[in-house]
């Protein structure tokens, strides 16, 4: 669900920018610059923040920038994501060794 919002609020970003019809790319690209710099900043994207999601690294705590970039561009590439093994965990998080919990488990942890 996340995804679907971050995708709706780039497309909305996408048609506000362009004059007319956006360029089919555009909407990709400011969803992949969106995430890796929100998901690095903050730990979550816009869509994962309404949710009460965050991604953490397994290792340090917060995804660093270049992790956080290949994350994203791993979920742009739309397979790693329907690939997951069963902690639900998607290609995408384990190539980078992050995983998405919900905001309230970090607190009861």
């Amino acid at each position: 669900m996340a995804l679907a919002i971050d995708w709706l609020a780039c497309l909305l970003v996408a048609n506000l920018i362009s004059s007319g019809q956006p360029p089919a790319f555009l909407p990709l690209v400011i969803f992949f610059v969106e995430v890796s710099l929100l998901t690095a900043l903050m730990g979550s994207s816009f869509g994962q923040r309404i949710l009460g999601i965050r991604v953490i690294s397994l290792v340090h705590g917060r995804l660093d920038p270049l992790r956080s970039a290949l994350r994203t561009l791993l979920l742009c590439l739309v397979v790693p994501p329907l690939v997951f093994d069963r902690d639900q965990r998607g290609l995408h998080d384990k190539v980078v060794g992050s995983v998405a919990v919900r905001m309230g488990h970090l607190e009861n942890a």
